[in-house]
């Protein structure tokens, strides 16, 4: 009799294969993204946190834009409310996610935390772009993209880290401008239309222009009015 194509554990539990195509993506988001680690621990050194600290904001915040500004803000002199602020800002969208991720995850329990922690814009990416192959498929990319980006992150913003501390000063080396390059490296990719692009310079501009007379943080966070501003009038308009 032949063997059944998608193999067997013992007699009963079938063993789901992983995609190739999946798989493949999957390792090269990873990668890429995971390497911005690299400027965030050195972005985060250079604003004064220390090895163990920049490591413990990726271990267990996990979200790239928002660990920046949380380094940028409290590296400018702003407060910890601020940049706290900021990044929750930022980090509002994984929500979202997670409503979009749900029903296609179905998980329970452990495993339904360790989802959400690993529900970011590419993992989630990845997954929607896996769904007309199915279900299992989406699934897939979800976990591999989520688990290699989170490992990969880590490692090199312990890299980075490490060689921004091995520098003596990071500002003596330009690092101190990683955090507004990197959030541009982010950043831009996105910009997919006119109106994001109209948003993004007005943003840019309201920012620069409230930073002498504001504190550090505040800014940023203004600046997520134009944001409602711009969604209420492209609902408005559509």
């Amino acid at each position: 009799m032949a063997l059944p194509r998608r193999g067997y554990l013992g007699q009963n539990a079938p063993v789901s294969r992983v995609n190739r195509a999946t798989a493949a993506q999957s390792l090269s988001v990873s990668l890429t993204v995971g390497a911005y680690g690299i400027a965030f621990g050195a972005a985060s050194v250079a604003a004064g946190f220390s090895v163990l600290q920049s490591c413990l904001l990726s271990l267990l915040t996990f979200t790239g834009a928002s660990q920046f500004a949380v380094v940028g803000v409290l590296g400018a002199g702003g407060s910890a409310l601020s940049g706290i602020a900021t990044a929750s800002l930022l980090g509002v969208r994984n929500t979202l996610y997670g409503l979009r991720m749900a029903p296609v995850l179905q998980v329970r329990g452990l495993k339904k935390i360790v989802a959400a922690q690993l529900t970011i814009d590419e993992s989630t990416g990845v997954a929607l772009s896996q769904e007309h192959l199915g279900q299992r498929e989406a699934r897939q990319g979800f976990w591999l993209t989520g688990i290699g980006v989170y490992i990969f992150w880590n490692i090199f913003t312990l890299a980075g880290a490490l060689g921004a501390q091995a520098m003596g000063n990071p500002a003596a080396w330009g690092l101190d401008a990683a955090v507004p390059a990197a959030f541009l490296g982010l950043l831009w990719p996105r910009l997919t239309n006119k109106s994001e692009r109209l948003l993004a310079v007005a943003a840019c501009a309201l920012a620069l222009a409230m930073t002498p007379y504001f504190v550090p943080g505040f800014p940023i966070i203004a600046t997520s009015i134009l944001a409602v501003i711009f969604g209420l009038r492209a609902r408005i308009w559509k």
